[in-house]
């Protein structure tokens, strides 16, 4: 069977189960997931076991340090997967929802109204975690999914989706609305990206090799992003306190994940002591600081900063540090060197903050706040599929409304255009 042969056929019989997944009403859906959810607590010693069995093997294939930490998982990470999937299944159903209402002067009632995107292709990288946040997403909007988990979290994702289909047959509904395409296979990626017609939108997740090739290849919509370097501007009236309590946290709390904070951005005018201060507790904490010359005489562990520095995802305990004049300097910095992710301000001056906040057009900004907020479990969504940087679409955190469009109803009484 050819790789077109098995994703078309996959595609297929996920596109069959939309009508069902459309018309389900929010409490079987709901009780879906709330079962997978059940079952993933159940099985947690399994999962456990097979998550040991991933990464024993992927410490033997030399997966670096990151990508162990993106493949892990404990008590708490599968605690806090269940209880991800419990705030999914207690969201308000966007199906169905009326966006918007308005009659026009001839009669005619339009309704705007939300609706599935429907097959969504996720393929992504190391997390096993994805496997359940994105089945309960698509599930609670409507969608079939198929999923493409990567070979180094194979046992983990197969535990998982075991999980997410026992919560389906529980419901009643059919089981071809979640679905794992099989890993290992390169070519069955291809023919994802080329199932335009019978995949309505792709979702990759994992490192920038992998999103820039689904970007360069697919045929099929895209929704990703591609780099996180994200920026922490620590303004000249920032609090100290808080200045290095979410330094530390945006950069070293997990570095690898794609809302880590990679660039650190001082006022000139910033209180050096408060300066210091920052540098000093990120290096106390094994970070490596990559500095300009300004932040070098504050911190002598710092190395010089290259250019290439701050256009560069660290995944790792690594920072660029630069000094900038004022919020001018460090909005013009941002949108030199920002993929467009998250970028943060942390100042107690109300009028900076606001100049920052309307002038960085990332997915995600920030006043006083870590970086690594950017999550959608934090946003209150419970999960998340991915984050979106484009401008098409959806932005930041894409969850249950993200994974919907619209349609227009528009009722009249027998009107006809002259």
């Amino acid at each position: 069977m050819t790789a077109e042969h098995t994703i078309h056929t996959m595609a297929r019989a996920a596109r069959a189960a939309l009508p069902v997944l459309a018309a389900a009403p929010t409490e079987t859906k709901a009780s879906a997931i709330r079962h997978a959810s059940a079952r993933i607590r159940a099985r947690s010693a399994e999962l456990l076991a097979a998550n040991a069995q991933d990464i024993s093997e992927g410490e033997e294939k030399g997966l670096t340090a990151a990508l162990i930490d993106r493949l892990a998982l404990d008590e708490s990470r599968l605690e806090g997967l269940a209880k991800g999937l419990e705030t999914v299944a207690a969201l308000p159903d966007p199906v169905g929802e009326e966006i918007r209402h308005w009659t026009v002067e001839n009669g005619l009632a339009f309704t705007r109204v939300r609706v599935p995107l429907g097959v969504i292709g996720i393929i992504y990288e190391s997390r096993p975690g994805v496997t359940a946040d994105a089945a309960a997403l698509c599930l609670m909007s409507g969608n079939a999914c198929l999923l493409r988990g990567g070979s180094e979290a194979a046992h983990s994702n197969k535990v998982l989706l075991d999980c997410m289909r026992e919560g389906l047959l529980h419901a009643g509904l059919p089981e071809a609305a979640v679905q794992m395409v099989p890993a290992g296979d390169r070519t069955l990626v291809g023919a994802m990206l080329a199932a335009h017609g019978l995949i309505d939108i792709i979702v990759p997740r994992g490192g920038k090799g992998l999103v820039a090739r689904v970007q360069r290849d697919a045929r099929v919509p895209v929704l990703a992003h591609l780099d996180g370097i994200n920026h922490l501007y620590i303004d000249a009236h920032a609090d100290p306190e808080k200045a290095v309590a979410i330094a530390v946290n945006a950069k070293l709390r997990r570095p690898a994940v794609c809302g880590a904070t990679e660039t650190i951005l001082l006022d000139e005018a910033l209180a050096p002591e408060t300066a210091r201060a920052v540098l000093a507790a990120l290096a106390d904490a094994g970070c490596e600081l990559r500095a300009d010359e300004k932040a070098r005489s504050l911190e002598p562990r710092a190395k010089a900063a290259t250019p290439e520095d701050f256009d560069t995802e660290w995944l790792d305990k690594t920072a660029s540090v630069a000094t900038v004049s004022g919020i001018t300097g460090a909005i013009a910095h941002v949108q030199a060197h920002s993929s467009g992710h998250t970028d943060a301000i942390v100042t107690e001056d109300e009028s900076a903050a606001k100049a920052f906040l309307a002038a960085i057009d990332s997915a995600i900004v920030m006043h006083n706040a870590s970086t690594q907020f950017a999550d959608g479990g934090e946003f209150g969504f419970g999960a998340e599929i991915g984050i979106a940087t484009g401008r098409l679409h959806a932005r930041g955190p894409v969850a249950l409304e993200g994974l919907t469009t619209y349609k227009t109803v528009v009722r009249g009484n027998g009107q006809v255009r002259p």
